[in-house]
């Protein structure tokens, strides 16, 4: 049944089935159940991963239902990670997935994300963003960062260890907005990309996009790979953290 259910993906010539075995032990953590996470928890799914750990303390409302996929208008009202894993079991039921409504705070990103193989950005504040890089450099956990507005939006990948972690990119908190302008397909393709990284690191196929961010304007339609560089006083990453 496994092997029908992922036959297209074990036929990649990189593939097989030792890999797909490899997804099958893995253990990802999606924080935020946004327009992110919430396309980017699906692939994982569908790809079979073996545990997802989903978290978010928010609930449903009608304007999140342009962009946040697994939130339907019978779902108004209702705990976004409830409500996901619900469609993500009906996906597959050979993905286990564990629900966490709570706020990521320094106290607690331990508990929330001991043992992840790989964090995914599904985020819509910075504040949180940084306690998640900074627990992931900690722990050597990589940690994919995606952040969207409009038609546009960058992301990278933080390999501690082997590149710049987010801190060293973003040296200053950018500026914080409550409600973040986006089209649904924005972030849909971003947390397509995440999904695509994260399997590529767990499998071990590919170049991640360890010291480089992808920016991409969906409106002009331009994608552009920029280098970014480790910080060797990086307060996180740096010589002397």
């Amino acid at each position: 049944m496994e092997l029908e259910r992922y036959d297209r993906q074990i036929r990649i010539s990189e593939w097989g089935v030792e890999k797909q075995k490899k997804l099958k032990k893995a253990k990802v953590v999606v924080a935020g159940i946004g327009g992110l996470g919430g396309l980017a928890a699906l692939y994982l799914t569908a790809a079979g991963i073996g545990k997802i750990v989903l978290i978010d303390k928010g609930k449903f409302e009608l304007s999140n239902l342009n962009r946040q996929i697994l939130g339907w208008k019978k779902d108004i009202g209702r705990f976004k990670v409830e409500a996901a894993k619900e469609k993500l079991e009906e996906l597959n039921p050979e993905t286990k997935i564990e629900t966490k409504i709570e706020e990521i705070t320094e106290e607690n990103v331990g508990s929330l994300i001991e043992n992840a193989n790989v964090v995914v950005d599904g985020m819509d504040n910075w504040k949180t963003r940084f306690i998640l890089n900074k627990y992931c450099v900690l722990k050597k956990i990589p940690f994919v960062h995606a952040g969207v507005s409009e038609f546009h939006g960058q992301i990278t990948t933080i390999m501690p260890g082997e590149g710049p972690c987010l801190r060293c990119i973003l040296p200053r908190n950018p500026p914080e907005k409550e409600k973040i302008p986006v089209v649904g397909v924005t972030p849909a393709l971003f947390a397509s990309l995440q999904a695509m990284e994260a399997i590529k690191i767990i499998i071990g196929i590919g170049k991640p996009l360890v010291g480089k961010m992808l920016f991409i304007d969906g409106k002009e339609m331009v994608f552009e790979t920029v280098r970014v560089e480790k910080m060797p006083d990086c307060p996180i990453c740096g010589e002397k953290s």
